[in-house]
């Protein structure tokens, strides 16, 4: 019996030290009480703990008997650590109140292209930010353009469509340019003519963010915007002085020099934004041609802000941008005697105003108003050929937001115009003039916790083509903490106009005009579902993965033909274009290292008279990988390294598949900073392995531009803060 009774005691002793319990807790903010979204709770000893979801709360199951240490970290907050003695006596829930790391401050993104005013977590529609330190990095490396910085990304490729004067497109998941909406503050200033050299002309240091939105977008954008939109959103004044240089040099003999001044008082306040650029003609081939034409542009953006009421914000700013850009013979463009050599020569003006004015009428309804007036003036000059006109445009909007415990409403009526006069060119003018009226309304509803919805109507009227109604519907299921799926589609529309990227690569030579009572409108049909993981791992190190499954499908997609008579003209046959692919994103943080991993797969078909066949100019597959090293306000070192699959080409031939890699180092101090970046030190250039054009120097026949031109290229500079 003693034996029995010494077995029992012993199984008792068992059972209570492993004994399974849990641990519960509540994190919030320590000054401001708010709960803390993604903070993470570790056991070290047992390797394993939870994040807390939007509530703050946490729970880890299954702890064994005993004492533990207890960690609880929360990025821009300083750690806690605890040691608990498994049971607690008390099972409620355990408050733990984070403190702010001093002299850590964590930015706040505000997205302002789904007109919302939740937070990118709390967004049903599917946006892309890059902004702070990001934006910064990405700077450094073509501190004169935005063209690197938005073709870094997952499913954006940007196609040179000039192989001598580096003109540029934008391309998301595959679709040509046209297809793209390129916004200033929400304000379309770079569409028709004027967006041919956007791309080399708007200079990131401005800036506060970019917002990327892919696919279909008219709902609140109209025409064009049926791959998606590129938000460029400007710094705005703070009460804190803001005063920033940057120097960049260029081994291709470039120079970059840029200078911003914001400041708001308690009435008024200023942002100042001026740059200047030079471009030395560059032919790293030896080929004769230039690889980087030589230019001269300078940009001036001052705004202004006005505060008469704690509810009121007027803003007037004006923007203009002037360019000379001559490429091609390089004995031209460096202003020796070439009488039978090519040169392609372009000038342009850009001119913009900016006003906008909000009013906050109530805590939870805004009144916002916005107009811009554009004038862009282009020629385009080749040894036989000149091609000139201006654009004008402007676009006025009405808005108003009404926000509710649960939900959003917004609703508006714009007003878009576009002119466009020839002022050199073919015997038949394109000219044309474009209005767009519209009204839109969108709302979003959290039905519970977890789970909302965006939904949205727009009607436009465009007085060539006619009626569009386009509705839009993204809904957010927020399945776990660690686990967000998102999924949503809608209708979008482009109007005819001849300033495409095919037109653009022979500079509109011989190009007729487009007869609306001969052709109808784009239209198209997008969907795309997104899946977010985030998981801590341990106690440093921190994973994201991001998928997003896309498809559109554009009806009836203008093509540039060729004519016998030596001409071009837009033809519309009966068939369609669609893309679908996978975008992945994967993000590992392990103490001052992160590593980016991105994947994208556009699979672009066009289908006409029955058959199907690729889409040129378009890499089916493409790597994106980035190694950052950050030592915070001391050193950042990114290695970066990309992929590009073979590109069907418009002449039938394939091109080549290659990969582009950089390095960039930029050591900080309190008030300045240096920076070098090795931009493609492995030298891959078309020329190295494909030509670029065919036919003699004198008439050459250039072909698709699909790699590189201008190869490895050194900058570097000084970026001062005062």
């Amino acid at each position: 019996m003693k034996y029995l009774l010494f077995i029992g005691l012993c199984l008792m002793g068992w059972v209570g030290a492993y004994a399974q319990h849990s641990f519960q807790a509540h994190i919030t903010d320590g000054e401001s009480g708010e709960a803390l979204m993604g903070a993470t709770v570790y056991f070290p000893q047992l390797k394993k703990g939870g994040t807390s979801d939007a509530q703050g709360k946490v729970e880890v199951l299954d702890i064994p008997s005993g004492e533990y240490q207890i960690l609880v970290r929360y990025l821009g907050y300083e750690s806690q650590k605890l040691k608990l003695r498994f049971p607690l006596a008390d099972a409620a829930p355990m408050p733990i109140a984070l403190v702010p790391e001093e002299g850590e401050e964590l930015e706040e993104v505000v997205i302002t292209s789904t007109r919302s005013s939740r937070s990118i977590d709390d967004i049903p529609t599917r946006v892309e930010s890059i902004s702070g330190e990001e934006l910064a990095e990405k700077g450094n490396m073509k501190p004169g353009e935005i063209r690197m910085l938005l073709s870094e990304s997952t499913g954006i490729q940007t196609q040179q469509t000039s192989a001598t004067s580096y003109n540029s497109s934008i391309r998301i998941q595959g679709l040509d340019g046209k297809y793209t909406q390129i916004l200033r503050d929400g304000l379309p200033l770079y569409a028709g003519f004027s967006g041919g050299l956007s791309l080399l002309q708007i200079v990131p240091l401005d800036l506060q963010q970019v917002e990327v939105i892919k696919g279909a977008s008219s709902t609140l954008y109209g025409g064009g915007a049926i791959a998606g939109l590129v938000n460029l959103i400007s710094k705005s004044p703070q009460e804190e002085r803001e005063l920033n240089f940057m120097i960049n040099g260029t081994s291709a003999l470039g120079l970059d020099v840029s200078g911003f001044y914001g400041k708001k008082w308690e009435k008024v306040g200023t942002t100042v934004f001026s740059s200047y650029h030079i471009g030395s003609p560059y032919d790293p081939a030896d080929i004769g041609f230039t690889a980087i034409p030589k230019f001269r542009r300078f940009t001036v953006n001052p705004r202004l802000f006005f505060y008469p009421s704690e509810r009121t914000t007027l803003t007037v700013g004006i923007n203009q941008t002037v360019e000379d850009r001559t490429g091609g013979s390089l004995a031209y463009a460096q202003g020796k005697p070439d009488p039978t050599g090519y040169f392609e020569r372009n000038q342009t003006q850009r001119l913009s105003s900016q006003l906008g004015l909000d009013f906050q009428r109530t805590e939870n309804s805004k009144l916002s108003f916005k107009n811009s007036i554009g004038y862009y003036e282009r020629t385009i000059n080749l040894r036989d050929y000149t091609f000139s006109g201006a654009q004008v445009s402007s676009f006025s909007e009405l808005n108003y937001r009404l926000d509710n415990e649960n939900s959003e409403w917004i609703g508006g009526l714009n007003l878009w115009t576009d002119t466009f006069t020839q002022e050199q060119g073919s015997a038949t003018p394109v000219d044309y003039t474009h209005i767009t009226t519209g009204a839109f309304i969108q709302n979003t509803w959290s039905l519970t916790p977890k789970f909302s919805a965006e939904s949205g109507l727009r009607g436009d009227y465009q007085n060539e083509y006619g009626f569009f109604l386009l509705p839009r519907l993204s809904l957010l299921w927020k399945i776990h903490p660690q686990l967000s799926l998102r999924a949503g589609g809608g209708l979008g529309y482009k109007t005819p106009t001849v300033f495409t990227e095919d037109a653009e690569r022979i500079q509109f030579r011989n190009v007729r005009p487009i007869d609306p009572q001969q052709v109808e409108a784009e239209r198209s049909v997008g969907s795309n579902v997104d899946v977010q993981f985030t998981q801590a791992i341990g106690e440093e190190v921190v994973l994201s993965l991001n998928t997003l499954f896309f498809y559109t499908k554009v009806d009836k997609p203008l093509l540039l033909m060729g004519a016998d008579d030596l001409s071009y003209a837009f033809a519309q046959p009966d068939g369609y274009i669609d893309t679908r692919g996978i975008e992945v994103n994967g993000r590992i943080h392990y103490r001052d290292f992160t590593l980016f991993l991105g994947y994208t797969l556009a699979d672009v078909h066009q289908h006409y008279n029955g058959q199907s066949s690729d889409f040129p100019l378009v890499a089916k597959h493409r790597l994106n990988n980035v190694l950052m090293y950050e030592v915070e306000d001391n050193i950042k070192i990114g290695l970066e390294a990309y992929y590009f699959s073979p590109q069907l080409l418009n002449d039938g031939s394939t091109g080549k598949a290659y990969w582009i890699n950089g390095l960039m180092i930029e050591k900080l101090w309190e008030r300045f900073s240096i920076f070098i970046n090795f931009e493609n030190f492995l030298d891959v250039r078309q020329t190295r392995f494909d030509t670029i054009y065919t036919g003699s120097r004198e008439q050459p026949a250039f072909r698709d531009i699909y790699a590189p031109v201008d190869g490895f290229v050194v900058n570097g500079g000084l970026k001062i803060k005062l």
